[in-house]
């Protein structure tokens, strides 16, 4: 084994911490920050760069327990490699920030030898679509009324099909606030444009279903999270009783956790820096469209455009403020958002190169 293809010299982190343009928060969380954990993968004369969005302790546990694993070993050998990485995982703990290390190492590995092959990474996953469409989202609960107008407004005109907000401010207690917020949505889009909500799990089932039922007079098409994703049970009685479809997924951090939410959800959300890259990301939504379910790319757009243009039941890719504003910061080579849609080019590997 191992071909022609470069061995893997050394494996670095980077941990970026980089301040929101203004404080945001969900139903469920607030923020002012968002930490980026980037790896670099030096083999021969190729770089590969995968990245997460994690806390600061991922960089260790790829410092300490997955780069041991990668160094010295042929690019060629990603398939093992990967196996590797996730057996090393074993006692440390898959779920949560080490499901996160591993999908950074996976992305840099499928980035380097799409590199090194000189094909670019969507030929190598196996293109299926030209372009991966996208949905503006955004619209916190920390927004006044002109801002999330303004937001919302700005994806329609740039293209986009769709746009989300988020609702379930304070845990689910303010409903007259959460319709409010989505009649501004829809007078800011108009009717041609299609709404979502993500709650971030912050209703219990039956007042799930009531916000949905009273969501309906503003055509909203897509509910996500109207429940926690941790009990699937609930996820499930909320969707029997909805018109709108149920997502969830961006929490799926190993195969036993999709198969946990494909009869429960309408669309299976998968975040390529938390699912296991790549690898996990081919892996799971075979799984999905085995039980006839469609997927979702969650957050991270630059590598998600990738993965969504290689997947046959892909639907669209989240196009969020944070990452989206983040990754042209941080990243050269970045895809622009044309017509609601991002393009992976024909060139090596996904593209991107830290500004250093």
């Amino acid at each position: 084994m191992g071909g022609t293809l470069p061995v893997v010299e050394a494996l670095e982190t980077r941990v970026l911490r980089i301040p929101t343009d203004s404080p945001e928060a969900d139903g469920t969380a607030s923020w002012d920050s968002t930490t980026l954990v980037v790896v670099l993968l030096r083999a021969g004369e190729v770089t590969g760069l995968g990245y997460t969005y994690s806390s600061a302790a991922a960089a260790t546990v790829i410092d300490d327990e997955l780069a041991p694993v990668v160094r010295g070993r042929s690019l060629a050998d990603l398939a093992a490699i990967v196996a590797d990485l996730e057996h090393a995982l074993r006692n440390p703990g898959r779920p949560g920030i080490g499901a996160c290390a591993l999908s950074a190492v996976d992305v840099a590995l499928w980035d380097g030898r799409a590199r090194a092959l000189g094909m670019p990474l969507v030929d190598l996953l196996g293109r299926v679509r030209v372009s991966a469409p996208a949905y503006g989202s955004g619209g916190f609960t920390t927004y006044d009324d002109e801002r999330l107008h303004d937001q919302l407004a700005g994806w329609a005109r740039e293209g986009c099909r769709w746009v989300k907000l988020k609702i379930g401010e304070a845990w689910g207690t303010q409903e007259e606030r959460d319709l409010h917020r989505v009649q501004v949505a829809r007078e800011a889009i108009g009717p041609e444009v299609g709404l979502f909500v993500d709650a971030n799990g912050a209703y219990g089932v039956g007042q799930a279903l009531r916000v949905e039922r009273a969501l309906r007079r503003y055509d909203v098409t897509w509910f996500e999270e109207p429940v926690s994703s941790d009990y699937p049970d609930q996820l499930a009685a909320v969707r029997a009783g909805a018109l709108a479809d149920i997502a969830a997924g961006e929490y799926v951090y190993r195969p036993s956790d999709a198969v946990a939410l494909l009869g429960s959800v309408d669309c299976l959300q998968l975040d390529v820096t938390r699912c296991g890259g790549y690898s996990g990301w081919l892996q799971l939504s075979r799984q999905a469209a085995a039980h006839g379910v469609p997927v979702s790319a969650h957050c991270a757009p630059q590598l998600a455009a990738h993965a969504g243009c290689a997947t046959r039941g892909f639907r669209h890719l989240e196009y969020f403020h944070d990452h989206a504003r983040l990754e042209s910061e941080v990243f050269s080579g970045t895809l622009p958002l044309v017509d609601g849609a991002l393009t992976p080019e024909r060139l090596p590997g996904h593209g991107l190169t830290l500004r250093e």
